[in-house]
């Protein structure tokens, strides 16, 4: 639902403003742009990026700083699947 509201034909209207929102967006982008277990420069991930919508700064930023990839030496690299938060498909631990 959240992204069918962010995306017009496959490319982003706008950055949502709300962090959940946004957390949806860039888990979209992640599978989009990182779809390899590699390096990227940095040239590579704004092409990529620029796919999506024209302000790669921030979305390469919002990346970054939410913890979806890693930045060294003007290199990112997917990082490993985060955790799901408690509560989210959970397996019951009573059985």
């Amino acid at each position: 639902k959240t992204l069918r509201a962010f995306l017009v034909d496959g490319r982003l209207v706008s950055i949502p403003a709300q962090p959940k929102r946004r957390e949806v967006v860039l888990r979209f982008l992640l599978e989009r742009v990182f779809t390899e277990d590699r390096e990227y420069p940095e040239k590579e991930v704004n092409a990529r990026l620029a796919l999506f919508h024209p302000d790669v700064a921030s979305l390469r930023r919002y990346l970054y700083d939410e913890r979806y990839v890693d930045r060294e030496a003007g290199q990112y690299r997917r990082r490993a699947p985060r955790p799901e938060l408690p509560g989210q498909d959970e397996p019951d631990p009573a059985g």
